[in-house]
């Protein structure tokens, strides 16, 4: 959780811009860095939000609790955006909300399965108390679970209700199209 010039000046004991350079450099060829970027203004974020074909997900990757400083979005996407543009300045109505986090992606995506409650679909279900989801995750601490959220089930198995409970049903979901080929191995649909 430091900026570049804090960390050139610990490493380097300079922390002028041909120093952040090569710290830059140096951090990459011992096999990179994780770093957070700010390019979207707060109304920007608003919106874009508002226009009805934006989908709402999250670019984080799958992580372990450990030392690592991930973007808080990894752990309170969702639930910031149910907390704070929904509940608290009603940007959206839940429903959009929930459409744009659930069906639009599956539809867009071509995940015929998922998206929607319905029978034969993958029950990807999370249960929230909507008075009172927020996000926790802060860029100083962004482990945090959100709040207000009960039960989690991915292929309709609890993986969260009352702690963690163990259960890893998740699979890598691959739309039509998708090809390993293209890289040069192969692998179907």
């Amino acid at each position: 959780g430091k900026s570049i010039a804090e960390i050139t000046k610990q490493v380097r004991g300079k922390n002028d811009v041909g120093n952040q350079i090569e710290q830059i450099v140096t951090m990459y060829e011992a096999g990179g860095a994780g770093m957070v970027y700010h390019g979207m203004s707060e109304d920007d974020v608003q919106r874009i939000m508002r226009e009805p074909f934006t989908m709402i997900a999250s670019d984080s990757g799958v992580r372990e609790v450990d030392e690592s400083v991930p973007h808080p979005r990894g752990y309170g996407n969702n639930a910031r955006v149910l907390g704070r543009y929904v509940r608290a300045l009603h940007l959206l109505s839940l429903e959009d909300a929930i459409r744009k986090m659930t069906s639009l992606p599956a539809q867009t995506f071509g995940f015929r399965d998922r998206g929607m409650v319905r029978e034969g679909f993958a029950a990807d279900l999370v249960i929230f108390d909507e008075k009172t989801i927020a996000d926790r995750a802060t860029f100083e601490k962004p482990h945090q679970y959100p709040v207000g959220v009960t039960h989690v089930l991915v292929n309709g198995e609890v993986v969260f209700g009352d702690g963690m409970t163990g259960a890893r049903p998740g699979v890598a979901l691959r739309g039509p199209g998708y090809s390993l080929g293209a890289a040069g191995n192969k692998a179907s649909n």
